[in-house]
């Protein structure tokens, strides 16, 4: 008889549901492992070989067939193991039948029958849900984040021995159920450690409210890096939809080693990243530093350090908030909806343009305009928000209010915040930095100062559509913090301010 097992594999970052077929019959003693199996499912015959022994049970002197349905879809990871030992047992009258086609089983097995953590058991739960099965076995080290997923049986196991005795009906095991809210506001740093710097923090506070990119622009020792590392820190709760998209990208990244993501995420790569490493992709078509970043803050220093090819890499995610990773092995697709935050020098030596009695340039004209040319138009387009920080001087900082904490931020951004959904309820767009020209047209109401700050705007910057339309955006974000329905000129004007020119004399 061929025992049918219900499990599933990773694709991206979402589910797909797989069939674990098993076939003891006769023939000489072997185990072979079909449809489109990794190295690692394949050396999964000696870790289910071992547990099953080491567990108490038989390992039978047959010919075992195993076959992965679809077979045109690549099988990878140790997520197999558990169902191909319960597959096994099926077959020599072990394990009873009943509760098989009600539950999706995966788990990596340890030599001892101890049942491991495996990836993507996040989306195995949401898979099991849009499926109607009526829960999911799980390794107990999984449990936490695939509660996250209501109206299923979170079922965690810790041993082969254990998931047989439940299979059977000798073991009652209690669904997992998490406790409490998960998310978490305490940081170890917050805005009030900045001092001075008090017009980069109002373009952080409008950026966080609204979603909007931001650029810093200055010296070495200015606070770039320092204020963006506090980003998150004025960023609102997670909501629990905000929870389960974040811990479904690191849990298919196999990044998740305990409970779930309930903290917006900070990535900052090193300048040498990769191109796939940036924005995913690779063999196993994983995740990259965008979708690590989903619903997060994406900050990279010494941006034109980075890569062109990386850099540029960046277009569709910036622009889409999702990026389309095509490799020979599939087409997929990463949720990619962060902020996205840059830091960079003026120069090479860091200097120009912010000489003082201390410091002074040491480059020539054609080594800064290298230098600022790594960073395309293009791109320079798509980012909201420029800001000059001029260094402040060591005698100053004693002399210098640190200004608000990260909550009295914190709490205005929230109001923002829910000013937009309620906008935007019944769209597929949360935050002014994702109006598409329809919404902008329908929510931007100018006073008749405001367009004429505007189009005298446009003409002097000589901005492109899509400039006007992230200036627009942006004043939209900034009534919303005050509170105001219509944009006014003041509105405007500060939008304006903050979309600085990088040129060069």
């Amino acid at each position: 008889m061929v025992a049918e097992i219900k499990s599933y594999t990773v694709l991206g970052v979402d589910a797909v549901e797989v069939t674990v077929q098993v076939d003891a019959g006769r023939g000489l003693p072997s185990v072979a492992i079909v449809g489109l199996p990794d190295s690692a499912v394949k050396e999964s015959r000696e870790r289910v070989r071992s547990a099953l022994i080491n567990s108490g049970f038989p390992f039978p002197a047959r010919k075992v067939v195993i076959n992965l349905a679809p077979a045109d879809l690549k099988k990878e990871g140790t997520i197999y193991d558990l169902p191909i030992s319960i597959g096994i047992l099926f077959s020599q009258n072990i394990v009873s039948g009943r509760k098989l086609k009600d539950y999706l089983i995966a788990g990596e097995l340890g030599l001892n029958g101890e049942v491991r953590r495996v990836k993507g058991a996040l989306a195995c739960a949401i898979l099991a849900r849009e499926k109607g099965y009526k829960g999911v076995i799980l390794p107990v080290n999984n449990a936490e984040e695939a509660s996250l997923i209501s109206g299923i049986e979170i079922v965690p196991v810790k041993t082969l021995t254990e998931t047989v005795a439940f299979l059977n009906g000798d073991l009652t095991i209690e669904p997992f159920k998490r406790e409490g809210d998960f998310r978490e506001s305490k940081f170890d740093i917050d805005m009030a450690d900045v001092s001075g710097q008090f017009h980069a923090k109002r373009a952080v506070e409008i950026a966080a409210a609204g979603g909007h990119n931001l650029l810093f622009f200055g010296p070495p020792g200015s606070g770039k890096t320092m204020i963006a590392r506090r980003i998150p820190t004025i960023l609102p709760l997670m909501t629990e939809q905000e929870i389960i998209e974040t811990t479904k990208v690191y849990s298919a990244a196999g990044l998740l080693s305990e409970g779930v993501i309930d903290k917006r995420p900070f990535r900052s790569p090193h300048h040498l990243v990769s191109d796939v490493a940036m924005v995913g992709g690779g063999s196993s078509l994983k995740p990259g530093e965008v979708s690590l970043a989903h619903n997060g803050v994406l900050f990279l220093d010494e941006f034109p350090e980075f890569k062109r090819s990386v850099i540029e890499a960046l277009r569709q995610p910036l622009e889409d908030g999702m990026v389309t990773v095509s490799r020979i092995s599939g087409t997929v697709s990463f949720p990619a909806r962060f902020m996205f935050v840059a830091a960079m020098n003026p120069c090479p030596c860091g200097f120009y343009g912010f000489e003082d009695d201390v410091h002074q340039c040491s480059c020539s004209p054609v080594q800064v305009k290298r230098y600022l040319s790594k960073v395309s138009g293009p791109i320079l387009d798509r980012i909201d928000i420029h800001v000059s920080l001029p260094a402040v001087k060591p005698d100053e900082l004693s002399k210098m209010e640190c200004g608000e904490t990260s909550a009295s931020i914190r709490e205005r951004i929230e109001k923002a915040h829910a000013v937009q959904r309620e906008r935007f309820k019944g769209l597929k767009i949360s935050f002014n930095s994702h109006m598409g020209s329809t919404e902008i047209r329908k929510f931007c109401s100018l006073s008749s100062d405001a367009k004429a700050i505007l189009e005298k705007a446009v003409s002097t910057f000589r901005l492109s559509a899509r400039g006007y339309n992230r200036i627009l955006k942006l004043a939209r974000t900034i009534a919303d913090l005050e509170g105001e329905e219509i944009i006014k000129s003041h509105h405007v004007a500060e939008a304006v301010s903050f979309r600085e020119v990088i040129k060069i004399n």
